[in-house]
């Protein structure tokens, strides 16, 4: 860049200067046009002033005379203002107004309405009336809207009697405004300006009363005219806006570029001359240097390869040779110049002919010469050589082959290795590959029945395409039936023989193009497809119920499993095969739940139930958040006195949107989340509580009995809990479902009930009747009440087997010490009877249901009153 400073410098001063004198043309210009204009609006300006003075002038002869004449009749008004009007002005009216109340006018006939305008009265006129008496000066204002039409300017002058000095009144003239713009050249067509007039010199808004508004922001040059009373304000910019450059400025600018160009171009010339000189000098320096470089590094590489050069005259056949060459075939250095036979004698015998004839034929055809051979040294050493040759012509026609040997013998022993090495990879691969296939063989199928697993079948269900609807899928899931109890029973080797048996009958029934997987210890998933799949799907699932549902035999010992299967089959594209299995083991679950041993087929009834099923389990634990589940009591009454002998507390949900809920409808999906003990607890806690209300209000109720779950029965810390809850005063009593009581004789659980005993708790089988409890059972468990289900006493007054039955129970009960809960007692027909068989406390719609606490305790107020403890068998048939 050192070339070209001297021409930047011009370029820089040349382009200041263009510059400079550009923006002072510029300037220039703008101040002549804003100079022109003032001058323009200040002829307007003088013009209006002339103009509005000489109005004011032209009516002081008429104020002169009413002055002198203060009892003016309306004629002589006239005749004086018809001399004043005679003279050109731009007056349109003039009025006398003695007291303020116009009485004169000219000329009359357009003006009649103006006659006994009173100025006091009217708030327009008011201000600037009393202004003009208090300065004794004339007061111009406006421009106002005439009545008459258009705008004008209003002058109005203080008269005071010559004889007394006394106030006469106002004469106001009225100057046309129009004819004001036009005479003083505001608007007439020969200005050239754009003018505006403001009452500010910053107008706001409706302050501007002539031309457009927006003028005051286009940078105009302005003036004022001061009135007396009112000022006005003008703005004023050419019409069609400012010039923004001089018409001759192209001209200029053009003038000044090319004498730059003259200045500035010699300067560039000769600088890139020297440039091109300097680079020029540079390169074959550059270029001297690299050949030296690439000389050294040749020589370097020959060095260090140790690969040798020689040069062939086949016309004198004549071999020359470098050291390194000499070094290579083993020959002193001072012997570097040889015949093609010296060279033929060092060559292997084996590669004699074949090198000698490529070497002639690359000459003969001048072509390169690539060869790789073997020569043997004086010692007998065997060395590898490549050899590479370019042929060379002269212009004379001499020619010549110049070429390189380099020893390769370590790189044949390499490549005989690689070569060893890689038969030998090559042979591992194939060994991997076998075992590969078997690792993933096992990965993906089930070691103990050989079928696929459930990540088979999950990578199935990735690549399966659902949007063919020709090929529909299906899934059968199947799940065996107790065969929990052989393994617990018979052990889990017998248990795996009897998967393997399974898995061999499955086999015969499933088709080679469907699907069967073991994707759990006892659970299979079937696939099948086609175009409507669904009858092969129930076909394939109930073969594989009955053909399951045979005793298998292992060992000479029968074992009895059975299925159960839930079928779901794809009925649009684009249905995902996660959420095929997921509905078929919906359909299980709902084959399981009816009885096993059964199929089921996945419909939208399944999935409601299940969306149902889910929206309730989220909102129930909502409502165990929120604290919504309250209990409900219904009493329980002495059979002979009809006195309350206690309370049952029945859980109950308070649904922000389905009202209160009972058990029915909440406690399968509870049972199903783990939180049935929760809820036990928060009814068992709040129950008391109440219990602890009505004896504080006088009600006694000497039991109270709770539902309690096998979960919470389970639960350690129920003890602690009962301890730290008010019991004083009356009894608790925990009802146990005989499903519980007698199925499920844990010792933990028998611990427990013994634990409840030794604390006061009374322990009631519920629903006795509805399961296959065991006299021994009971005896073993020794509860304090049996409660009789409502499916035994219903039919007790019109069946008499019915009637046995439940008197069974009753003496049962009596034999052994329990105490005996008929539920479910609808008329008093049934409490009679129930009376009369020896039951000891009765509960039914016939005397209450549940309800609240608040009713509860109205409806044991009203009770007691009416049946006290004391009431006898006379009561019962009353009531």
């Amino acid at each position: 860049m050192t070339y070209y400073v001297p021409a930047l410098l011009a370029i820089t001063t040349v382009l200041t200067i263009f510059v400079l004198s550009d923006s002072d043309r510029l300037s220039q210009h703008r101040e002549t046009q804003r100079a022109k204009a003032s001058e323009q609006l200040a002829d307007v300006i003088s013009r209006l002033e002339t103009n509005v003075h000489g109005n004011v002038n032209l009516v002081h002869g008429l104020v002169a005379a009413v002055a002198a004449d203060p009892h003016m009749s309306q004629p002589r008004f006239a005749a004086v203002a018809e001399r004043i009007f005679a003279v050109p002005s731009q007056l349109r009216n003039v009025a006398g107004a003695p007291d303020f109340v116009v009485r004169l006018i000219y000329p009359q006939e357009p003006n009649k309405a103006s006659l006994g305008l009173d100025y006091m009265a009217t708030p327009s006129q008011r201000e600037t009336a009393v202004e003009a008496v208090a300065r004794r000066l004339v007061m111009i204002t406006g421009p106002v809207d005439l009545v008459q039409g258009g705008q004008g300017l209003i002058a109005r002058y203080p008269v005071f009697s010559l004889s007394s000095n006394r106030f006469w009144g106002l004469v106001s003239a009225v100057i046309d405004l129009n004819r004001l713009y036009w005479d003083s050249n505001v608007n007439s067509p020969s200005q050239t300006l754009d003018i505006a007039i403001s009452r500010r010199p910053t107008p706001h808004e409706g302050d501007v009363f002539f031309g457009r508004p927006e003028l005051f922001s286009e940078d105009p040059v302005t003036a004022a005219i001061d009135l007396g009373y009112d000022s006005w304000y003008l703005a004023a910019v050419p019409k069609g806006g400012w010039s923004s450059e001089p018409s001759d400025m192209s001209r200029f600018r053009f003038l000044a570029a090319l004498v730059a160009f003259f200045i500035v171009a010699p300067l560039v010339w000769a600088g890139l001359l020297m440039q091109q000189r300097h680079r020029s000098h540079l390169l074959l320096r550059e270029r001297e240097e690299r050949l030296e470089v690439l000389s050294r590094r040749l020589q370097l590489a020959l060095e260090a390869s140790k690969i040798g050069v020689w040069e062939y005259h086949p016309e004198t056949d004549n071999l020359l040779w470098d050291s390194h060459m000499c070094d290579l075939y083993g020959q002193p250095h001072d012997q570097n110049q040889g015949s093609f036979q010296d060279w033929a004698a060092r060559l292997h015998p084996d590669d004699l002919i074949d090198a000698q004839a490529t070497f002639k034929r690359s000459i003969d055809q001048r072509l390169p010469y690539l060869k790789d051979f073997r020569i043997v040294l004086p010692s007998g050493e065997i060395r590898h050589i490549r050899a590479h040759g370019a042929v060379e012509e002269a212009p004379d026609g001499t020619v010549r082959v110049v070429g390189a040997n380099w020893d390769v013998t370590e790189d044949i022993a390499m490549q005989v290795e690689l070569r060893t090495a890689r038969a030998k990879a090559e042979e591992q691969n194939r060994e991997l590959r076998t075992t590969r296939r078997i690792l993933e063989h096992q990965s993906l199928h089930d070691a103990l029945t050989g079928l696929p697993n459930r990540r088979f079948l999950d990578q199935f269900m990735v690549t399966a395409d659902t949007s063919d609807l020709s090929q529909k899928l299906a899934f059968i899931h199947i799940d065996l039936d107790h065969f929990k109890h052989v393994n617990d029973t018979l052990g889990h080797g017998t248990g795996d023989e009897v998967l393997k048996a399974a898995t061999t009958r499955l086999r015969e029934i499933v088709g080679p193009e469907e699907v069967v997987s073991r994707i759990g210890g006892d659970e299979f998933v079937i696939v099948t497809c086609g175009p409507d799949p669904a009858d092969r799907a129930q076909e394939v699932a109930l073969e594989i119920v009955a053909m399951l549902a045979r005793p298998i035999e292992i060992e000479g010992q029968e074992c009895r499993i059975g299925c159960s299967a839930g079928i779901a089959c794809q009925t649009m594209a684009g249905e995902t095969p996660q959420q095929l299995l997921m509905n078929a083991d919906i359909a299980l679950y709902e084959a399981k739940k009816k009885g096993r041993n059964r199929v089921e087929i996945f419909s939208d009834d399944l999935r409601a139930i299940t969306i149902q099923t889910k929206q309730t389990a989220d909102e129930l634990l909502r409502a165990l958040e929120c604290d919504a589940f309250v209990p409900f009591f219904q009493p329980q009454f002495d059979a002979q006195t009809l006195a309350i002998s206690g309370v049952e507390a029945l859980a109950r949900w308070e649904h922000a949107e389905r009202g209160i809920l009972t058990p029915d409808k909440f406690l399968e999906v509870a049972e199903g989340l783990g939180r049935v003990a929760e809820i036990d607890a928060l009814i068992l806690e709040k129950s008391l509580f109440q219990m602890t209300r009505w004896g504080a209000h006088g009600i006694e109720i000497p039991k109270l009995s709770v539902n309690i779950s096998a979960q919470r029965l389970k639960d350690p810390k129920l003890l602690g809990m009962l301890e730290a809850l008010p019991t004083d005063g009356y009894t608790v009593a925990f009802e146990l479902l005989e499903s519980i009581s007698f199925e499920d004789q844990e010792e933990d659980l028998k611990a427990a009930i013994r634990l409840l005993k030794e604390r006061g708790v009374q322990v009631e089988i519920d629903d006795f009747g509805s399961g296959h409890a065991s006299i021994v059972s009971l005896l073993e468990l020794a509860p304090h009440r049996l409660k009789i289900d409502r499916k035994l006493v219903a039919p007790i007054d019109v069946s008499e087997s019915q009637r046995r039955l439940v008197a069974s129970i009753i003496e049962i009960g009596r034999s052994l010490g329990i105490g005996i809960v008929a539920e479910g007692v609808e008329t008093m027909t049934h409490a009679e009877i129930l009376r009369e068989m020896g039951c000891q406390t009765l509960q039914g719609y016939a005397f209450a249901r549940p309800m609240s606490s608040a009713d509860l305790m109205a409806f044991a107020e009203d009770w007691q009153s009416r049946y006290p403890a004391t009431k006898t068998r006379a009561s019962l048939r009353r009531a």
